[in-house]
């Protein structure tokens, strides 16, 4: 058999097992993809039809083996107070207008059982998660809120920190959670909705970890003794996730699989620092970025990077608890062979040429994340049994507002 023929073999090989374990995805811009190009009425945009300016529509989900996609209802970390509150309700809003206007293709999943039953039926199960405490404003009644539209993620912070937990990506400030912090958990872990921890630091991680009478998850992190990056999973951390029975969903971001990358990134962050800019603010940095790109070309990174993510993680917490993430339209450049949402069968004929089994695969693509909703869901009505709605303001507990 030639090399084309055996990778049309293996491609083959991965989408029979995608109809089978239909591919949950932890995290997808699109929602923001869509706002930033003047398409908050999704009726603007037919995702329906091949898009050119996302990584994602309906045709290239089908292809990719999608049956779950959690879409990240993600705001700027610069947002704050009520105008956080606000942009994160009108992103929530624009998904679920998604929804309504594709009920054929799409429909809104709340609960793991949802999931099997839409992705069994054909569509694709259509989760919410919520990307940076910075959406509730220091608030658990905006954090119930959330919850019953239907978030069932949120990612303590994003690249800044929020008063009550250290960002992976800021100057530390609370030594990872604060007492609020805490209780912020507590609250996520008694509604059911997911704790997800990636963008946030170590320290987070562990004191999350403490807190945790429920599993977590990383949405779109990978493993840091493989790429140095601060935005992924330590070793000892991802230890702790395999005991409390998580799952580290693996990304796709350059600077995160691949060490050139990496280093490349490191090397315009000194430049945005020379210009006297912040290097967080990432999206307001395209112009400089295009600049710095033109004179210092960037390094490519491969499927193959991510696979010895897949492989590290897997060996190190073990292939109960590992996912998908992709984080596809939250970055301007993927690696080669990951270029949009259709080249999932790609990563998975990748990992069966690895010697990876099949149903390894089904669970790194579908069973765990499916386990760890329905460990939270039956967590949830243990604790809401036990405890009431926390009524713990930031003030009470940190002192602070």
């Amino acid at each position: 058999m030639s090399t084309t023929e055996g990778q049309a073999a293996g491609l083959t090989a991965a989408r029979e097992l995608l109809d089978k374990y239909p591919l949950i995805d932890g995290h997808n811009d699109l929602p923001w993809a869509l706002r930033a190009a003047g398409s908050l009425d999704p009726a603007r945009t037919d995702i329906a039809a091949p898009v050119e300016f996302t990584h994602t529509d309906l045709p290239r989900l089908a292809r990719g083996g999608v049956g779950a996609q959690f879409w990240s209802v993600y705001i700027p970390a610069e947002l704050q107070g009520e105008a956080a509150v606000a942009t994160t309700l009108e992103q929530i809003d624009l998904v679920r207008q998604l929804v309504a206007r594709y009920p054929e293709t799409l429909e809104l999943a709340l609960t793991a059982d949802d999931i099997e039953r839409i992705a069994g039926a054909g569509r694709l199960a259509s989760l919410i998660g919520a990307e940076g405490g910075h959406s509730i404003a220091c608030s658990l009644g905006t954090l119930r809120a959330l919850y019953q539209l239907g978030v069932r993620y949120m990612t303590l912070t994003h690249n800044l920190n929020v008063p009550w937990a250290d960002s992976a990506t800021d100057t530390p400030a609370a030594g990872g959670l604060t007492e609020f912090g805490r209780e912020v958990v507590r609250e996520m872990q008694r509604l059911g909705m997911l704790v997800d921890l990636s963008h946030v630091a170590a320290t987070t991680m562990n004191d999350a970890l403490d807190v945790a009478e429920a599993p977590v998850i990383f949405s779109h992190s990978s493993a840091r003794a493989v790429c140095d990056h601060p935005r992924n999973v330590p070793d000892p951390v991802l230890a702790r996730l395999a005991a409390n029975g998580g799952v580290c969903m693996i990304t796709f971001v350059p600077a995160f699989v691949s060490p050139a990358c990496r280093e490349w990134e490191l090397e315009f962050i000194a430049e945005v620092e020379r210009q006297g800019l912040d290097h967080r603010n990432w999206a307001g940095l395209k112009e400089v970025r295009r600049e710095f790109q033109a004179r210092n070309p960037q390094p490519k990174a491969s499927l193959q990077d991510v696979v010895e993510h897949a492989e590290h993680v897997r060996e190190v917490a073990g292939i109960d608890h590992i996912g998908i993430g992709g984080d596809f339209d939250g970055v301007d450049r993927l690696p080669q062979g990951l270029e949009d949402v259709s080249c999932y069968p790609a990563l998975i004929a990748a990992l069966l040429d690895r010697g990876w089994s099949q149903p390894d695969c089904g669970k790194l693509a579908h069973g765990n994340l499916v386990r760890v909703l329905k460990d939270a869901e039956a967590a949830a009505g243990l604790i809401a049994a036990q405890r009431r709605p926390s009524a713990a303001r930031i003030e009470d507990l940190d002192g602070t507002a």
